[in-house]
């Protein structure tokens, strides 16, 4: 048996529910004569009258009952299970707003081990800094370092302490006088802050500005000067050699958070993504000597700050 077109019953389903055409025009954005019609034609199809029509009223006859008692629980299963879809679909995806300099040199390298380590998420990655409207820009997760002042209202995982020092191309006998020391808009504190903390001195200095930290990190990777760096960011350069740090690295009392307006400890992506972050985190810093690597990771609390 061949039904009739599906939107006819849709059309006859509104129209029953509400007993009215024009509601059910309204309801359904089209205009009165097309529910009319599409009853009509479903009456037509099926040989029997789903309305009586009296005095520009409607009213729905036995038949018309009996229908609407199926279509209705009909369009309510296929609603429920198109939210359902949606709802599995938007649940896989992971939008991450993360500071240009951390998802540049740190983050994306390594997330093809996210990727092998979660297969059924996907990462949609956002390039940004500082405060953040995560209803209006639709973000899961941000990665910020605490370098201003987020509320009490989200959710924080402390992530690392931020550790810091100078790097530059290779050379023997280093020394800070009469080097070229890079600066950034985005870190203007960046090397009077380790001056202060390490008790180094750098005399007689050429300075050049640069307007992200990446883009200084860049220019000591080619010889340009000698960069304030965070030693997540440039792990990968120090162990094949582009770059060496020969001061090390120190703590400069800043430290990375992941950010949440929901809980970290609900069992989904966002755990799952905090849990990988911080481990990651944890093994590259210790890999650089600056954690033991017997050190537990921190744990995932979830608790607003």
């Amino acid at each position: 048996m061949k039904l009739p077109p599906l939107n006819a019953f849709r059309y006859f389903d509104s129209a029953a529910q509400s007993e009215s055409f024009v509601r059910a025009a309204e309801h359904l954005h089209v205009t009165h004569g097309a529910v009319s019609r599409q009853v009509r034609l479903l009456e037509e199809s099926l040989g029997v009258e789903l309305f009586e029509r009296r005095n520009r009223a409607i009213f729905l006859t036995a038949a018309g009952r009996a229908l609407h008692g199926t279509t209705q629980a009909i369009f309510e299963q296929l609603e429920g299970a198109v939210q359902r879809l949606q709802h599995q679909a938007r649940d896989n995806v992971l939008v991450l707003s993360c500071e240009p300099t951390i998802a540049m040199r740190w983050l994306i390298p390594r997330l093809p081990r996210f990727h092998a380590a979660h297969p059924d998420l996907q990462l949609h990655l956002v390039a940004a800094g500082g405060p953040l409207d995560f209803a209006r820009g639709g973000v899961d997760l941000a990665i910020r370092r605490d370098d201003f002042h987020w509320g009490n209202q989200l959710f924080n995982q402390k992530v690392c302490d931020e550790w810091v020092g100078p790097v530059c191309r290779a050379s023997a006998g280093f020394r800070l006088d009469d080097q070229r020391l890079l600066h950034s808009t985005t870190r203007p504190a960046a090397w009077p802050t380790w001056l202060r903390l390490s008790g180094q001195r750098a005399r007689h200095c050429e300075r050049s500005d640069y307007e992200h930290f990446y883009l200084s990190i860049q220019a000591a990777s080619a010889g340009l000067g000698v960069a304030m760096a965070s030693a997540l960011m440039v792990r990968d350069e120090l162990d094949s050699g582009q770059l060496q740090a020969p001061f090390g690295f120190i703590r400069d009392g800043s430290a990375y958070h992941l950010l949440s307006p929901q809980p970290l400890n609900d069992g989904g992506k966002r755990q799952r993504f905090t849990g990988w972050v911080m481990e990651e985190c944890h093994a590259c810093l210790a890999h650089l000597g600056l954690l033991q690597p017997d050190a537990p990771a921190p744990p995932v609390p979830g608790q607003p700050r």
